[in-house]
Order: C-alpha cells, then structure tokens, then sequence
C-alpha cells in the first residue's frame, strides 16, 4: 500500500470507529509537540495513552491532506465530547511515516487552549 492509500484507510477506519489501530506499526513512535514534549513508543503504549483522546471523537475531517514518498502531513478538525463535558473542538497538525502498509511514526501539533482543565 502507498503512504496515500494507508492513511486513506486509517482515516476511513477511524471515522468508522472500528479497526484504526491495524494500520499502526508495533515500534510506532509517536510524538505529541505541545508543552511538555511527550514521547512515546510502542502500539500498545501509545493505544493506552491516547485512549482518552480517541474516546471522545465525536467527528474529525481532514482538511488537507500533502503526500511526500513515506512522509505526510494531514490538517485535521476535530469534534470532541468528554464525558460530562461540553463539547469543543481541535485543529490538529499531524505529520506520519509509512512503511509497508503501517504508521511507523506520527507527531502532532496542536492548541491545548480548548481542551477541559
């Protein structure tokens, strides 16, 4: 699968809220690039430590999307509901690497401002 294919059925699975995690690596590396820094490593770490995050999509659309052999950026807009919350939303830069058909890096960006204290 090329990077464009992978991440358009990434994205397709994750508006499905079903099957999304299949097309990470295992050795994912993923980086979040807001105050602090946070790295983490692995699928399973990264799957418990953004569960939260992925619980409360409530819709996201992709902005735009740029392709460049293995790398890509996609612009996102997200819909988010937290339990016992309102509602807020979140624009989000994320950068990928794809290799074989797999995430096997992905960084973001975004304002943590709209997120519940």
């Amino acid at each position: 699968m090329t990077t464009r294919e992978t991440l358009a059925h990434y994205f397709a699975a994750l508006k499905e809220k079903s099957g999304w995690d299949a097309f990470l690596a295992e050795d994912l590396s993923f980086r979040s690039f807001t105050t602090p820094v946070r790295q983490i490593n692995g699928k399973a770490a990264f799957l418990a430590a953004t569960r939260p995050f992925y619980s409360m999509i409530g819709s996201f659309e992709v902005k735009d999307l740029l392709i460049d052999g293995e790398r890509a950026c996609a612009l996102t807009h997200y819909d988010l509901q937290p339990p016992n919350r309102p509602a807020f939303t979140s624009d989000v830069a994320e950068l990928f690497r794809v290799r074989d058909g797999r995430i096997v890096s992905f960084d973001i960006y975004f304002d943590t401002a709209p997120y519940p204290k």
